[in-house]
């Protein structure tokens, strides 16, 4: 399981690294000897590094709190009615129209977790609902969760982001804002497009739901 999650690993960053020549603006860089505008509370947003701050005393409170109805590892991972069969036809079309039907997003996440990178669903779904939140101290609170969830290094569900990203978010999270993540969650929908959908439409996963339906329909 190592050697196959390592190799999806491998996979993912050579597609990263292709849609970063493409030509994306390199990070602004902090002027050297700036002093850091938040002082003392620098520790807390130094996630990718062991951190003794108060902050991971009650994570476990925190994380209940601020926690998202994403079922990880359930079979049903959306309450959503059976796709008909011009839905999964559909899913065939763009991998937008997959995206934005419950049931499709349900398949392909089932087949995520097959190449052991469901990570990037999860972490897809829990920015949509990051980004509908108003609450400011729900936003700080959500946002630290994510960052541990996903984008921390030390996390075993670690989804692979560009190095730009990771320092605009590192920067983001002083201020956390509901657009946060906005960045890492559209390198990371391009990354299922273009690395685990085609490879989904070709599986047996999605072929065998497709002929089960047409046998099903009335039309057949």
């Amino acid at each position: 399981m190592g050697s196959e999650r390592m190799e999806m690993r491998k996979r993912q960053m050579s597609v990263q690294q292709e849609s970063a020549a493409g030509g994306t603006a390199p990070a602004q860089q902090d002027q050297p000897g700036q002093a850091n505008p938040r002082g003392s509370n620098a520790c807390c947003f130094c996630w990718c590094c062991c951190c003794s701050c108060s902050w991971n005393e009650d994570r476990d409170d925190r994380n209940r709190k601020a926690s998202y109805d994403v079922k990880e590892g359930t079979t049903d991972c959306e309450d959503c009615p059976k796709p008909t069969l011009e839905e999964v036809r559909s899913w065939g079309q763009s991998f937008d129209k997959l995206m934005c039907c419950p049931a499709g997003r349900n398949s392909f996440r089932q087949f995520l977790r097959t190449e052991f990178s469901e990570e990037n669903m999860l972490f897809w779904l829990a920015c949509e609902e990051f980004r509908k939140e108003t609450n400011k101290s729900m936003i700080e609170e959500k946002a630290r969760v994510i960052y541990e969830d996903y984008i921390s290094i030390l996390s075993p569900k670690e989804v692979s982001l560009d190095s730009r990203v990771r320092e605009t978010i590192n920067r983001n999270m002083q201020e956390p804002t509901s657009h946060t993540f906005d960045d890492a969650q559209l390198q990371i929908y391009t990354l299922m497009q273009r690395d685990s959908y085609p490879r989904y439409m070709n599986s047996p996963a999605y072929k065998n739901l497709l002929n089960t339906l047409s046998e099903q329909s009335p039309e057949s």
